[in-house]
């Protein structure tokens, strides 16, 4: 058989089976590892996208629609270049391998700096998605040089390493990839095992197709793709850090990428040492001298107000009004009976803080999915500040789960509490859509006492979540009492915060009686304003009530 001077095909007269099956086999591996790769970068785009604008069904409805109608655009456009396949192929491994690499930072560095990032999210989206699927009839070419076969089992043969190689990288981004790199080096890292497995293992293969000099080029793209990745990794770290002090506009103190969020502390950069909690609960003061730390309010109060704590990308503690906030929920919920307190989420330990003022609460559990938030709230010096070193109080147990597979087995453990608090994620977020259900406030209804209250922040009143959350909470045969508090501008946040009490029978809004009160406590007066200004926004329409299958 004679072969044009531009073939891929390696030689197959004189060439062992062994050698021609071991050379597909190959082929077949760069299919696997570059399926691999292109899912690692569809994961990617829709976890950045519902990291910074929250909704990720909208965000992987946009992601992965664009990536499979350009995928098509590829394979089409593919045609045109199955003359020189193994050219083709290195050719747009490394065009993908670059643009995949980079995508995070590219559109992180948008988000921040330029906006327009759903417009570039589809842009990239597309590129990827166009290059991803020049990749299979390219692949197919190449396996059928090596050894023609009958189409259907080529076909098979192809995309079975295909669908392993996309097995494998989505479970490899989020239980490696992510937790262990985050995202950006993560990304950089498949761009430079792309670029490798790709293009090096073809132009290996066959080294006979591109000229001398087109080979040398090819090469030099390869290794110069890999060492701008490279150099990007190396400054992903005062990327991240110019972005975030251009993002959140105030000195960052701490930062760090957990297993659930990205969480982000910014405010004064030195704050005085942490009270410790041989200092007695709550804290009280002390002289300057002694073996203790003082404890200097004017000082202390300097430090919480510049602090801000992000999560996700979304204010969740802002120095200056979080004592207002945590006054409005946990308060009015303690009128009554309050031995037996339950925080769902305020990792933070600043819902339990609040509780610890009232006399009577002799236990608080805090249920935390985010063990790293609850670390926070043990060890920053300004956090320990704000919460009173609360969760060292012996009479505070924290539990690190999701609160709703905790609250599963703890009612069917028969526990029973007199105040359940729902500091819990806005119900606007995809994080927190679950935790404002039937069924969680079901099972929320069955660990409350006879005579116990709920306490539910929704969300600002005037949002359509707000009253869902509201009529979901009536749906399980609980009485709820609304009321909103305005919240302080200056940090940036809602105008107002939505609170719900919740209880079997009507529950009555009323300040608590506490000889400690909070900074941001509510008087009797201030509590009725507070429902006239949820009253006043209440819709005309009832809301349907949310459930785990029609979410509102």
């Amino acid at each position: 058989m004679n072969h044009s001077a531009g073939s891929s095909q390696p030689p197959t007269e004189g060439t062992p089976a062994d050698g021609r099956r071991a050379a597909r086999l190959l082929v077949l591996l760069a299919a696997f590892v570059c399926a691999a790769c292109g899912l690692v970068y569809e994961l990617e785009l829709v976890a950045l996208g519902s990291y910074l604008l929250g909704d990720s069904v909208t965000q992987a409805s946009v992601v992965l629609s664009v990536m499979v109608f350009a995928m098509g655009v590829g394979s089409l456009l593919a045609k045109r270049f199955t003359r020189r396949p193994a050219t083709s192929f290195a050719l747009v491994e490394s065009a993908l391998a670059l643009v995949g690499g980079l995508s995070v930072l590219l559109l992180y560095g948008c988000f921040v700096w330029v906006g327009h990032y759903r417009t570039a999210l589809v842009g990239v989206a597309l590129l990827i998605g166009i290059l991803i699927g020049a990749e299979i009839p390219l692949l197919m070419t190449l396996i059928q040089r090596i050894r023609r076969q009958e189409a259907g089992r080529a076909v098979a043969d192809l995309f079975a390493a295909d669908y392993v190689g996309a097995l494998v990288g989505g479970l490899a981004f989020p239980f490696l990839l992510l937790p262990m790199l985050g995202q950006a080096t993560g990304a950089l890292l498949t761009g430079a095992v792309n670029a490798v497995a790709g293009a090096v293992v073809v132009l290996w293969l066959f080294p006979r197709e591109p000229s001398p000099r087109v080979r040398v080029l090819l090469w030099g793209l390869c290794g110069a793709v890999l060492v701008v990745l490279a150099v990007a990794a190396a400054l992903t770290g005062a990327f991240e850090r110019a972005a975030r002090q251009a993002l959140y506009g105030a000195p960052i103190r701490f930062s760090t990428q957990s297993r659930y969020q990205d969480i982000v502390l910014t405010g004064a950069a030195r704050v005085p040492p942490p009270r410790t909690a041989s200092m007695g609960y709550p804290p009280h003061e002390v002289p300057g001298e002694g073996s203790q730390p003082a404890f200097r309010p004017a000082e202390d109060a300097a430090a919480a107000a510049s602090l801000r704590m992000y999560l996700g990308g979304r204010l969740a503690v802002c120095g200056a009004d979080q004592a207002r906030y945590h006054a409005a929920l946990v308060q009015p919920a303690l009128v009554g009976a309050h031995a037996r307190v339950l925080v769902l989420g305020g990792g933070d330990g600043l819902a339990a803080a609040e509780a610890l003022r009232e006399p009577g609460v002799r236990e608080v559990t805090v249920v935390e999915i985010d063990p790293a938030v609850v670390h926070l709230g043990r060890t920053d010096p300004a956090l320990t500040r704000m919460n009173r070193n609360a969760l060292a109080d012996p009479r505070v147990r924290v539990v690190t789960a999701d609160a709703f597979d905790w609250l599963r087995t703890a009612a069917r453990g028969g526990h029973r509490y007199d105040v359940v608090v729902a500091d819990l994620p806005d119900p606007g977020l995809d994080e927190g859509r679950k935790l404002y259900t039937q069924e969680f406030y079901g099972m929320v209804h069955r660990v409350l006492a006879p005579d116990g209250r709920l306490a539910v922040h929704a969300g600002p009143v005037a949002a359509d979540a707000f009253w869902a959350a509201e009529a979901t909470l009536r749906s399980t045969g609980l009485r709820t009492a609304e009321y909103a508090v305005p919240a302080d501008r200056s940090c940036d946040g809602p105008t107002d915060w939505g609170f719900i009490l919740a209880s079997v029978g009507t529950p009555r809004l009323r300040p608590p009686t506490s000889s400690d009160a909070s900074p941001g406590s509510l008087d009797a007066a201030a509590l009725r304003i507070a429902v006239t200004l949820a009253d006043l926004r209440r819709p005309a329409h009832q809301p349907a009530p949310s459930t785990l299958l029609n979410p509102r």
